[in-house]
């Protein structure tokens, strides 16, 4: 079995290893039934399969696998596929202009905006086809928390944010870490509310490595066979509700950066756009950098 793979770096204008890396497959090499088996294999935290649209107005469906389970919807997998197939399909276009595509994903269409500017990398961006909400769940307790990260109670919480549970297409915990140095200490070996099916957990603080950024940020899920993600563009996207909730942010337009991986030597940004009216986020976006690393036929 021949294999069409092409792996990006995701979130990162930089060569090297740097920003999130993802497999991108060409779905009509390999059956479905073996779609999780090869995501296992790569080892990503996420691979994304594309194939032809179903319906006229899309330009490609896609489906999202993590090394353990298929997502309905994941941030840098749509990043990454929406700047190759832009720069794949329509290249000497993409130079002169930014390029619109529309990916099938279960959660629903998702329209993204590929550009290629002059003297700078390959990015994208993509709107939120389905807005944060918070949901219904009691979070752990301060206590649980600090526990299961091997940190101490006083290391959770800052300003006004608490640990809440939003989803924008998947569900995260939302973790507020007091300092740098302590979510620099936080390990994800023992988390009893990550089990099998359990959420994802996103830790965030304000204090930044990196000059320029809004937070910074970690993300452990287990239950998606993810100990540690680079860069987490679903998780980005639910924290948009997380800024509105606790910073309030005025009416207009918003662009902040949040830095993730940098623990893990894989230094990346997520730039999330948010549109505030009357209070509350009516539109929001995700967007980065994209670099090819590597592709070719895999034979298995």
């Amino acid at each position: 079995m021949s294999i069409d793979v092409t792996v990006l770096r995701v979130f990162t204008d930089a060569q090297g290893d740097f920003g999130n890396p993802l497999g991108v497959v060409d779905a009509a090499t390999v059956a479905p039934e073996y779609r999780q088996r090869l995501a296992t294999q790569l080892g990503y935290s996420e691979t994304v399969f594309i194939d032809l649209p179903s319906a006229g107005s899309s330009t490609a469906h896609a489906r999202i696998y993590t090394p353990l389970t298929e997502l309905p919807f994941a941030g840098h997998p749509t990043v990454g596929a929406a700047a190759l197939i832009a720069h794949q399909r329509a290249g000497d276009l993409l130079a002169a202009q930014d390029l619109r595509i529309v990916i099938e994903e279960p959660i629903g269409e998702v329209v993204c905006i590929a550009r290629k500017r002059k003297g700078q990398k390959l990015a994208s961006y993509f709107e939120l086809p389905k807005l944060p909400e918070r949901l219904d769940v009691e979070p752990p307790s301060t206590a649980e928390i600090a526990s299961g990260l091997g940190l101490e109670a006083a290391d959770i919480g800052f300003d006004a944010h608490e640990p809440t549970v939003y989803s924008a297409g998947a569900p995260f915990l939302f973790i507020p870490i007091r300092s740098l140095a302590a979510i620099g200490r936080a390990a994800p070996a023992v988390m009893p509310w990550a089990t099998k099916d359990g959420r994802a957990s996103f830790l965030y603080t304000r204090e930044t490595a990196r000059k320029g950024s809004a937070y910074h940020a970690r993300m452990f899920a287990s239950a998606w066979g993810v100990v540690e993600d680079p860069a987490t563009g679903s998780a980005a996207a639910a924290f948009a509700g997380v800024v509105q909730a606790f910073d309030r942010p005025r009416d207009g337009e918003h662009m902040l950066t949040l830095e993730q991986g940098f623990e893990m030597g894989r230094p990346s940004l997520i730039a999330l756009g948010l549109v505030v009216e009357g209070g509350a986020v009516t539109s929001a976006t995700i967007g980065g950098s994209v670099v090819t690393v590597a592709s070719g036929a895999l034979d298995l």
